[in-house]
C-alpha cells in the first residue's frame, strides 16, 4: 500500500507543489487584504480624532478671559 502512495505522490508532486503555491498567494491577497482595511479605518479614525482635537483647541483660544467678558458675551448673543 505505501509503495502505491508513494508512487502516486512521486508523479504528482509538481502538480501538489503548484497547488499548494497558489492556496498560499490567495491566502496573501486576502490577508493583505484585510490589513489594508483595517489601516485605512485607522487612519480614518486619526483624521476624525485630529480635527475634534483642532476644534477643541480653538474652541479654547476663543474662550471668554474672565467672568465680566462671559457676561459681556452672553448679554450681547454673541457666546
Amino acid at each position: 500500500m505505501w509503495a502505491i502512495i508513494q508512487g502516486w505522490f512521486t508523479k504528482n508532486v509538481l502538480t501538489l507543489l503548484g497547488y499548494a503555491a497558489a492556496a498560499a498567494a490567495v491566502a496573501a491577497v486576502i490577508l493583505g487584504a484585510r490589513q489594508a482595511g483595517r489601516n485605512a479605518e485607522r487612519v480614518d479614525r486619526m483624521k476624525k480624532t485630529i480635527e475634534v482635537q483642532r476644534d477643541q483647541l480653538e474652541a479654547a483660544t476663543r474662550r471668554p478671559r474672565d467672568r465680566d467678558e462671559l457676561t459681556h458675551r452672553m448679554r450681547n448673543g454673541t457666546y
